[in-house]
């Protein structure tokens, strides 16, 4: 049974490829995904620790991460491709995995 092309079933599949863009597409894309998110979470647990240890100022190393990933996010808005160039993939998840090592430390401090 065929699904038909009605407007919410178009709506519907716009917002599904917007959210989801990291996990469609090949494997080669799949992988490179999971791979880049983990290791922006990784940097961006050992980067705060390694902050804070060097100069105790935790607070420091958030900001100067806090002001790459917004300008990351000014930069990602100029890129219209569909699906992304998987390049573009990678420094999303990277800055997807850092924003939540960062947000994890702060319930872990609890601030």
């Amino acid at each position: 049974m065929n699904i038909q092309k009605t407007n919410f079933n178009k709506i519907q599949k716009k917002i599904l490829d917007y959210f989801f863009t990291s996990w469609n597409g090949s494997w080669q894309r799949f992988s490179s995904g999971v791979i880049t998110l983990l290791l922006g979470f990784y940097i961006g647990s050992n980067v705060t620790s390694y902050f804070l240890e060097k100069i105790d100022q935790r607070i420091l190393a958030v900001l100067i991460m806090v002001i790459i990933i917004e300008f990351l996010i000014r930069v990602r808005s100029i890129v219209k491709d569909n699906p992304w160039p998987l390049t573009w993939l990678a420094i999303d998840n990277l800055r997807i995995g850092a924003v939540y090592a960062v947000a994890l430390e702060a319930f872990k401090l609890g601030s």
